[in-house]
Parts: C-alpha cells; structure tokens; sequence
C-alpha cells in the first residue's frame, strides 16, 4: 500500500485540497515566513515545549499540508511526498536518511505563487532535518516558520487551528521536551534523543488514535515499510543495511 494515499479529513475539512490557491504571497509574507522569530515569541515558546522527536513528527505533519495544499498544482508533489516519507524514516533512525538538501545551485525559482511557498518550505525542512541529526538544541524554534506558512496557505484557518492546537496540547503532554540544560548552556551543548518515545503519522491524522508506544512503533514501522527506497531519494534500503 502507498503512503499518503488518501488525504487526512481535518484537511479535507480545511478545504487544503483541490481548493482554489487564493492567498497573498508579497514580499512582506515572504518574509515574515523566512524570518519568523523576532515576532513569534510565543508560538517559538511552545514549540520548544516538546521534543526532538515529535517537533519531527509535526515537521512532517506540517509539510503534509503543505503537500495535498499543492498536489496538481506545479511539479514538487513527489519530491515533497519523498522528504516526508524521510523524515518519519529518520525519527525512527536519522541514519535511515540521507540529508534532505534542497537547492543547492540556487536555482529553484523562490518567487513564484505555487513555487514560492514550496522553496520556503522545503528550505525550512533542510533547517530542521541538518538540526535534528545534529542534536542541535535551536531544532524545535526552526519550526516556527512552517507553521507560519503551512496556515498561511490554508483556506479554512480556524481548522488548521483547532488541529494544531489539540496537536500541541498531546504533544506537550506525551513528548514533552526532556533537554535539561540551563539557557547559558544551550548554544553549545547537543541533546541526545535517541530515548524519546517513538512517534507516528496517526498521531496527527487520525482522531481515533489513542497514544500508546507499542501501537506508535508499529504504526511508524509500517509507514517506513511501505517506503520504495528504489525512487526515494533520500531514503535508504533498510533490508540491505541489515545484510550489511
């Protein structure tokens, strides 16, 4: 079976599929998106109240919107379909995935209506994925921006927001952030997640699931499963790292 298959309801709902693109994208959105913290203090606050692994699984999440937002829109659909499958693949094990470059030669047009939310997103991506194999402690403020902008592009908000804040509110509860290093020790200290509990796509998508670490790995261990590493760019074939 293929992953993201079918469109998740709460965005059927927020009418981020097939709809009309009929948001503004001027310079000033352009860069409030890219350059989101200074005023965003307390969006920046509440993401770091959760941890590496599930500011991940809600980069993930967030792009997905970002993903039926465009699908038939433009030519990024598998691309962007590829680094979220990377992304769940990496929260199992950051080594399960390449690192999610993007633009590299600069030549992506950054400008465009379709284009333009898509480049801003998928360089944020880059951001976050670099921080997260780093164990950097400045993973979860990176985020900031793609919440920014995976509303932004949303027709219907008050759903994007409902969802958002019953994510946060699980998120904060399950996966809250276990770094324990004083402000003064943040900048140069890395945190090891490697023990955080694991997370899955249903978490987000799915209203009937109910939190459970057994019933999460299985789930995360199926999505990555159903990964054809041959096509994805940036994934590895776990079946031949196991032989090797």
């Amino acid at each position: 079976m293929e992953n993201l298959k079918n469109t998740p309801e709460i965005i059927l709902k927020a009418k981020s599929f097939g709809h009309v693109l009929n948001y503004k994208w001027t310079k000033k959105t352009i860069e409030n998106i890219i350059d989101p913290l200074e005023k965003n203090d307390e969006l920046e606050n509440l993401l770091n109240s959760i941890g590496h692994k599930a500011a991940m699984g809600l980069t993930a999440a967030l792009l997905e919107w970002i993903y039926w937002r465009f699908k038939g829109f433009g030519t990024c659909n598998e691309e962007i379909k590829q680094r979220i499958e990377a992304i769940w693949s990496s929260i199992e094990n950051p080594k399960n995935t390449k690192p999610l470059v993007f633009d590299e030669n600069l030549d992506f047009p950054a400008l465009g209506f379709v284009n333009g939310p898509i480049w801003a997103a998928l360089m944020n991506v880059r951001m976050i994925d670099t921080f997260y194999k780093q164990g950097s402690n400045f993973l979860q403020s990176e985020l900031v921006g793609l919440v920014l902008l995976a509303r932004h592009i949303t027709p219907k908000k008050k759903y994007f927001d409902a969802w958002f804040d019953h994510v946060m509110e699980g998120l904060i509860e399950t996966f809250p952030n276990q770094n324990l290093n004083k402000a003064v020790e943040i900048e140069n200290s890395f945190y090891d997640f490697s023990n955080e509990p694991s997370i899955c796509r249903e978490f987000f998508f799915d209203a009937a699931f109910k939190y459970d670490e057994v019933k999460s790995k299985e789930a995360l261990h199926n999505f990555i499963s159903r990964i054809d590493c041959s096509s994805n760019l940036f994934c590895f074939d776990q079946k031949i790292n196991k032989r090797q």
